[in-house]
């Protein structure tokens, strides 16, 4: 089978009479496995299922979702990569003008807030199937969660789209076990027990155990006004062995101190080995959330990569000129997943979990070898990576084992004393995947971690990226310079991408390559003061760089830095942090580039609300004089860190790539 079948004519070409599942996906459909809705049809198409696909229905016809017909086991609904408000709104609330998981790039193919819109459509025209929710917009806001564009707290989506089950993370061996619970007759209420999901339920409905603990506990949760804020670290919730009783969703409406308890709960539980079942009450019912779904294994992973994926989008397409963001990703081989960085502006633990899983170099391989057939493969390998290029292993033994620190990251404030900061592993991947006959170049496009890269004492894999996998321009992300803002961000320090750049251009000199380093910036991150914006642009004209690329923080759902944002508060520590307002964000991000014409005025008022006029002596705005522009990069590729996941959670965006950080 090419494509799977997306109308009744498709599906009569292929013999079915009925589907099994109906997908229901707010991007297009592209049979590529950096897309979510093309790994898990494929993988239910593979286990015997008969999977039928909607893509981006046309929520204004009553009948929008009917046209294969009612399926015989139930509904799965993801809105696409990308939260649908992200990918309709910028970080300022503008509206997108393009959407490069569309037919064309075009915008509003999808609803605001798809989730909800689809769950009701389901509703409304297939009854009661099983409804089951997964990809990064259920994921993200399967707890309370702060809403950015309504500037609300909103409780959990999953009675909100009416769904059965959200699924979050992985959602391959989570979505088989559900789907072979269904296939044997078992009713979706009572599914409310498997790894990787969260249910909405009445206390009734609860498992024995669950119900016993709340019955326990008389359902009560603290009261945050009894003693002070900072009194609130640590473990401070109810718990037992298997338990942990968040604030209810009413609570941390109203409660900031509420709300970042909560945040940092579900932030440290999301460990497969020892993560407990989180609990929040919400209305007269209980969001009950499992313990985060165990690890792919590598052979597991293989099997996904290896499905007969098509690597093209759905012809109906090709009229309106195809999916542009297959273009990114057509020649990229996904080489494993998870990501143990730890930037609080990631929501990629929330999501997906901190432990790194790799597919075997055979898999990887033979993927390349597949790409090289491809009639218009030109030769050229666009990444092969993952969240992040250069953890492509378990950070540590505890990693292999499954298990992850609950009070510790890896590599913040300083590189963990059991981190395995070698790259041999990767490095002999590229080396064999270069090799391959008809691959002319291999690029490294998804980002690497240059702390992890200054913390591994052999010198090769920084040598062979430059002389290898770069086309012109590396690009990762210091984001900050300030140490206090950096410790928020859970980012490495200045010295540390000192010494990384110094490092990069010896190397270039060294092979006689004029390529460049493109630092990536958050501007307006909570903790960063008006002070913080100023020491970061002093430091970026004594190192004579205009940064290309500043993002202003976008507080999207499940990050760290979202809730210090509505709370004023950091939930690890719980010690107040200053949260810039909009016309402070708009100060910050032009401090950042402050010889920009529209930018002028900005940086004026900047530096007088700041008290450093004195930095304003050039008519341009410019600190201390003139600066010199930096050296350019010719036009042409460039190596981007996360380029993905630029406009916040895991971190989403409206272009295709890897996630995470």
């Amino acid at each position: 089978m090419a494509h799977l079948p997306m109308t009744r004519r498709e599906m009569d070409q292929v013999g079915w009479d009925e589907l099994d599942f109906l997908f229901v996906s707010g991007d297009a459909y592209v049979d590529h496995p950096a897309f979510g809705c093309a790994i898990l049809t494929r993988v239910l198409a593979d286990a015997g299922y008969r999977v039928g696909i909607i893509a981006q229905p046309d929520v204004t016809r009553p009948d929008c979702l009917t046209a294969m017909g009612r399926p015989r086991l139930g509904v799965l609904v993801s809105t696409g990569v990308v939260d649908s408000m992200v990918n309709h709104y910028t970080a300022a609330g503008r509206k997108r003008s393009q959407d490069v998981y569309s037919p064309g790039g075009k915008a509003s193919c999808r609803p605001d807030r798809a989730l909800l819109r689809y769950g009701q459509l389901v509703r409304s025209q297939l009854g009661g199937l099983p409804l089951i929710v997964g990809g990064i917009e259920a994921s993200l806001r399967r707890f309370a969660h702060y809403d950015t564009w309504s500037q609300t707290v909103r409780g959990s989506v999953l009675p909100d789209c009416a769904a059965d089950i959200l699924v979050f993370g992985e959602g391959e061996q989570t979505l088989l076990e559900l789907a072979g619970f269904l296939a044997r007759g078992v009713p979706v209420a009572r599914l409310n027990a498997i790894r990787g999901t969260a249910v909405w339920l009445k206390a009734e409905q609860l498992p024995k155990k669950t119900r016993l603990f709340l019955e326990q506990q008389g359902g009560r949760t603290p009261d945050f006004s009894s003693r002070p804020t900072e009194a609130w670290q640590g473990r401070c919730l109810i718990e037992d062995a298997a338990h942990i009783l968040l604030p209810s969703a009413e609570q941390v409406m109203r409660d900031k101190t509420a709300y970042a308890v909560a945040a940092r709960y579900q932030e440290m539980e999301q460990d497969p080995s020892a993560g407990k079942i989180l609990i929040q009450p919400q209305e007269d019912r209980f969001l009950v959330q499992n313990p985060l779904a165990r690890p792919m294994d590598t052979a597991a992973l293989d099997r996904v990569y290896a499905l007969p994926y098509t690597r093209t989008w759905h012809p109906a397409y090709t009229a309106q000129g195809g999916v542009p963001a297959l273009q990114e990703v057509r020649f990229s081989v996904t080489a494993h997943r998870g990501c143990y960085g730890g930037c609080r502006f990631c929501a990629i633990t929330h999501h997906m979990g901190r432990i790194v899983r790799s597919r075997s170099d055979a898999s990887i391989l033979a993927e390349i070898d597949r790409l090289a057939e491809l009639p218009d493969f030109k030769g050229y390998i666009h990444d092969i990576g993952g969240p992040t290029a250069n953890f492509h292993l378990p950070a540590c033994a505890k990693q292999r084992r499954g298990q992850v620190c609950r009070h510790r990251h890896c590599l913040d404030p300083e590189p963990c004393p059991q981190l395995e900061t070698g790259h041999s592993a990767y490095l002999a991947l590229l080396r064999q995947a270069r090799q391959r006959p008809g691959v002319k170049k291999v690029f490294v496009r998804s980002g690497i971690r240059f702390d992890a890269v200054m913390a591994d004492p052999d010198p090769s894999f920084m040598l062979e990226l430059c002389q290898h996998h770069i086309s012109g321009q590396l690009k990762i992300a210091p984001e900050h310079i300030s140490p206090a803002v950096l410790r928020l961000m859970g980012k490495p320090s200045a010295a540390v991408y000192t010494a990384f750049s110094e490092r990069y251009a010896a190397i270039n000199r060294q092979l006689g390559l004029r390529q460049y380093l493109v630092p990536y910036l958050i501007s307006g991150h909570p903790g960063a003061t008006l002070a913080h914006a100023i020491e970061l642009a002093l430091f970026l004209r004594r190192a004579r760089r205009m940064p290309e690329q500043v993002q202003d923080f976008y507080p999207t759902p499940g990050s760290l830095a979202t809730a210090m944002h509505h709370t004023g508060l950091d939930p690890l520590s719980m010690r107040p942090v200053h949260v810039p307002d909009a016309r402070e964000k708009r100060w910050q991000r032009a401090l950042l580039q402050p010889s920009a014409p529209r930018n002028r005025r900005l940086v004026a008022e900047a530096l007088t609300a700041a008290g450093r006029t004195d930095l304003l002596q050039y008519p341009d705005g410019a600190f201390a004089g003139p600066a010199k522009p930096a050296q350019q990069a010719p036009k042409g590729g460039t190596d981007h860190e996360h380029s993905d996941q630029r406009q916040g959670t895991v971190r989403q965006t409206a272009r295709p790539h890897r996630r995470g950080r």
